[in-house]
């Protein structure tokens, strides 16, 4: 038999966040979630980003994410992905936008890289909200984050027949930036797959 592939967030999230499932009211502090979230995955083997689902208007904690990419040894565990997948699973459904839920949006600590966009434009969130842009990310820490046109933003607010995504940007962009810098200093690897001149002989 094939093994299972199971995706499940750090035993340490649940002592990071707390119980009751806590509220955060302003998109900073949601942000500021995310980004210890980040920091605390850095000194734990994970990568460098953090995001969470939330309700937009009540500030409701859906679900965490941390990059997992090493330490799950999959290529699908990034932070975004992971928030998105729990929230599903959370509310019983794949669809986060549908009729009998209230709007909710994806928090993360950086823009996400293409694969996250992909995941971002089917999950039904209505909103996005961006720490560290692409930028930031590739200089900061040489990670490649695949072939986003400058009209991302673009394409998620403008969608038919589709629902609009909204984007807020930059939200805490330095702090965000400087979990980066400490990843990098740290000696974080870079887990893109290996380029061709990786492979040339």
């Amino acid at each position: 038999m094939y093994p299972a592939a199971i995706l499940q967030l750090p035993g340490w999230i649940d002592e990071e966040i707390g119980v009751p499932v806590p509220f955060f009211p302003t998109i900073e502090a949601r942000m500021a979630l995310v980004i210890r979230l980040a920091a605390r995955n850095v000194g734990s083997g994970g990568g460098p980003f953090g995001a969470a689902v939330f309700e937009i208007e009540t500030g409701k904690l859906i679900a965490p994410g941390v990059n997992l990419v090493v330490p799950l040894s999959c290529s699908l565990a990034h932070a975004e992905s992971m928030a998105i997948v729990i929230a599903q699973q959370v509310c019983g459904t794949h669809d986060l936008g549908a009729a009998s839920l209230p709007a909710m949006e994806l928090v993360t600590s950086a823009q996400p890289c293409i694969q996250c966009f992909g995941n971002l434009w089917w999950s039904g969130l209505r909103r996005l909200v961006v720490g560290a842009t692409k930028d930031d990310v590739e200089s900061i820490t040489g990670f490649a984050e695949g072939p986003l046109g400058a009209d991302w933003r673009q394409r998620l607010e403008h969608r038919p027949p589709l629902r609009p995504i909204s984007v807020i940007p930059d939200i805490l962009r330095d702090e965000a930036r400087r979990v980066l810098q400490r990843y990098r200093d740290s000696g974080g690897a870079i887990y893109n797959p290996h380029t061709e001149a990786a492979h040339a002989d």
